[in-house]
């Protein structure tokens, strides 16, 4: 007498491997929703480091058409924003708010930080040391601070 086995095979998937299967998509969407926004603030904070060296730049432009000065007063770093910085087509604006930066003249000897995006400050007889301002009583020195997200804290730019 011979006997006959009978392989049943079982099709699909155990109810173990489909939860392990759905364990990992949501391991990996995790990590692509807390990596996302790091790296948009990184990549705006890096933008507002270009904006700050380009108004140093532009700073130092300024001082070359008026015999080495620079804006003395609120009123002629507007004036300065205006034509050097957001004239002719140009933009000078914060990249999370889309707004114009707020450029604010500081005493020197102030040791004030920005503390909002949008907002960076700008020092005449400073320059940046160890990331801060510094006072040097040259009236050629410039340093500006701009508010970084990333760290929560500013960076400083100086001629």
């Amino acid at each position: 007498m011979s006997f006959m086995m009978n392989k049943q095979t079982n099709k699909g998937f155990t109810i173990i491997e489909v939860v392990l299967v759905l364990a990992i998509a949501a391991l990996i969407f995790l990590i692509v929703f807390l990596a996302v926004p790091a790296l948009q603030r990184n990549q705006r904070d890096t933008q507002r480091r270009a904006d700050a060296a380009r108004a140093i730049a532009q700073l130092q432009n300024y001082q070359s058409n008026h015999n080495g000065t620079v804006p003395a007063n609120q009123s002629e770093v507007d004036s300065f924003k205006a034509k050097y910085l957001s004239g002719n087509g140009s933009s000078f604006k914060d990249p999370l708010t889309g707004s114009d930066y707020d450029l604010t003249r500081k005493d020197g000897t102030s040791a004030d930080r920005p503390t909002d995006p949008g907002n960076m400050f700008y020092y005449s007889a400073a320059t940046c040391q160890d990331g801060n301002m510094q006072a040097t009583g040259n009236t050629r020195s410039i340093a500006l601070l701009v508010f970084l997200e990333g760290s929560g804290d500013s960076f400083c730019q100086n001629n």
